[in-house]
């Protein structure tokens, strides 16, 4: 398969692209890394990007920023970077791909356990995670041509434990390459319109 891995040089990215390269073609983007750029908060890069990589298999996607902050402190730019890049962001990639992949192909989405698992100063993530799930199950009875469309919300990862844990007490970390499993099974299954869920 063709694999546009958007996020490609991220922690997640790295352990997917590690996981699929053996097995398929993957096409690294990033904002400002990879063979392609991409930037998920300008709608006309994605369509860029994806107009000249068609036609395609599968599009993933382990990008997206989120702004972290007390709920009373958070300002309207805040709440911003979240709506319009890790939600609005990949909600744009997934349109722009439908024309762009062949029949049977899919789409993967990043949210993640803010969604369901709320924490302290994490508001901002646990709407933008929970809408990303939502549209994921929406978007899955209308797809055309048999083109499939999941998430993966991982919990925290064990590599960004020393920099985050603090935010995450009691919670079970995991290692970004059981996390990359579960874009495997998106991307190389049958389903759709499902939620990975990675604890």
């Amino acid at each position: 398969m063709r694999i546009l891995l958007v996020g490609a040089g991220g922690t997640i990215g790295k352990a997917i692209a590690a996981e699929l390269a053996t097995r398929h073609e993957i096409i690294a983007a990033g904002r400002q890394s990879g063979a392609v750029q991409l930037d998920l908060t300008d709608e006309r890069s994605i369509v860029r990007a994806l107009a000249d990589l068609a036609p395609l298999d599968a599009v993933i996607s382990a990008a997206g920023n989120v702004a972290f902050g007390p709920l009373e402190e958070l300002t309207s730019e805040q709440w911003e970077v979240g709506l319009r890049d890790k939600l609005m962001g990949q909600v744009n990639l997934a349109r722009a791909a439908i024309p762009r992949l062949r029949d049977g192909g899919s789409i993967t989405l990043t949210s993640g356990i803010l969604s369901d698992t709320p924490i302290r100063h994490g508001a901002s993530a646990s709407l933008v995670n929970a809408g990303l799930e939502g549209f994921v199950r929406g978007a899955a009875i209308e797809l055309p041509r048999g083109l499939r469309i999941n998430a993966v919300s991982p919990t925290v990862l064990t590599e960004s434990m020393p920099a985050i844990g603090a935010f995450f007490r009691g919670f079970e970390s995991a290692p970004a390459a059981r996390v990359a499993l579960a874009y495997s099974r998106s991307v190389e299954g049958a389903e759709t319109g499902k939620v990975y869920r990675v604890d």
